[in-house]
């Protein structure tokens, strides 16, 4: 996710202060990724120091400073929405670094840690279809339970998808009898 550009496109509806920003932010996206105001305004230092952002006057009488976009903060949100989100710079996913690492290490049993997971993405994936049934009125917020919710579904596929490759991975054990003098067939050799 782009705080910078998301700050920058929320200021180019009006100017304001970090803790607007913060809320703006969460409002629209129904508060799905949290912001800490602590980070909006270190990303709203790093906007003025490249010229994105300036102040619009001096700090108020709680010491709150509001913020505007420069021509050239105009400039960068207007290359934002007219460029796709680069998915080359993948984001790391816990879910697949921990079961990558669950069919390399000894002892792990993936099955369950599988399972223990779709079950999880289940109750996550009705949780949000209780909630798109209120988000009707609230376009923002209905795509964004959309986005999540199709997300989810996808997860359950390729957690199937994890299960079907362990069973043609690591076959039921047949007994010692019937393996005597034979070695177990890699999941590669299998393919060729």
């Amino acid at each position: 996710m782009s705080v910078k550009h998301s700050l920058l496109a929320l200021l180019a509806s009006s100017p304001m202060y970090g803790a607007q920003l913060r809320q703006e932010f969460e409002s629209r996206t129904g508060g799905t990724w949290p912001l800490n105001v602590g980070q909006v305004y270190t990303t709203l230092s790093r906007l003025e120091r490249d010229g994105f952002v300036e102040a619009s006057g001096a700090a108020d009488e709680e010491g709150r400073i509001e913020y505007r976009l420069t021509t050239a903060g105009r400039a960068e949100v207007q290359r934002w929405w007219s460029a796709p989100v680069d998915r080359g710079q993948t984001p790391r996913d816990e879910l697949a670094i921990k079961l990558a690492l669950a069919v390399t290490l000894p002892g792990v049993d993936v099955p369950t840690v599988v399972q223990t997971q779709r079950t999880a993405t289940m109750r996550h994936l009705r949780d949000l279809t209780r909630l798109k049934v209120d988000a009707t009125e609230d376009l923002a917020w209905s795509l964004v339970l959309e986005s999540l919710v199709f997300q989810a579904e996808a997860e359950i596929r390729w957690l199937d998808h994890i299960e079907s490759r362990l069973a043609r991975v690591r076959p039921t054990r047949p007994d010692a009898s019937s393996t005597a003098g034979h070695r177990r067939t890699t999941d590669s050799e299998a393919t060729r």
